[in-house]
């Protein structure tokens, strides 16, 4: 069965000299929660298969950093689509996949929390470096849809 969790970019840098917002890096409170979640999700047991980032600066160096310290061998891959994203467009990103079975989508702000909003009906706050993992009511991902699923797991970097 499918399993998806969703994982806000750590905390980023606004002082740091950068051109674009898609290359504001982390800081150093952002380094240390994205590697605490990646040696959270190697500690349970929740290694993805799949790692969807936004090609954002700060949503890239997350996932990196979270592979690195948990030592996961998942493949990370950056969709250009999921940098300012709405959930319909992540729901359909999500359905698309095939042959995978756990799936991680690193992204930004409002679109995870309005996506785990619409898929569970929850109404949850999505800090920066929030893990969010959702237990499914759907058997593939093609049949995921808006309400098919609820929280399960929801745990911040300052918990661990």
């Amino acid at each position: 069965m499918p399993a998806l969790m969703l994982l806000r970019h750590a905390k980023s840098d606004w002082r740091a000299d950068y051109g674009h917002d898609r290359d504001r890096p982390l800081n150093k409170r952002g380094v240390r929660s994205a590697r605490a979640i990646g040696r959270f999700v190697e500690r349970y047991g929740l290694v993805p298969d799949l790692v969807l980032t936004s090609p954002a600066v700060r949503t890239a160096t997350t996932a990196d950093l979270a592979a690195e310290a948990g030592t996961w061998k998942s493949e990370i891959v950056a969709v250009p689509d999921l940098y300012g994203a709405e959930p319909n467009r992540l729901l359909s990103l999500i359905r698309g996949l095939n042959d995978v079975d756990r799936v991680m989508v690193v992204g930004h702000e409002p679109t995870m929390s309005g996506f785990l909003g619409r898929m569970t009906g929850s109404h949850l706050r999505v800090p920066t470096a929030t893990l969010t993992c959702l237990r499914p009511f759907y058997s593939r991902w093609a049949d995921l849809g808006w309400g098919t699923a609820e929280v399960e797991l929801y745990i911040r970097p300052r918990l661990l």
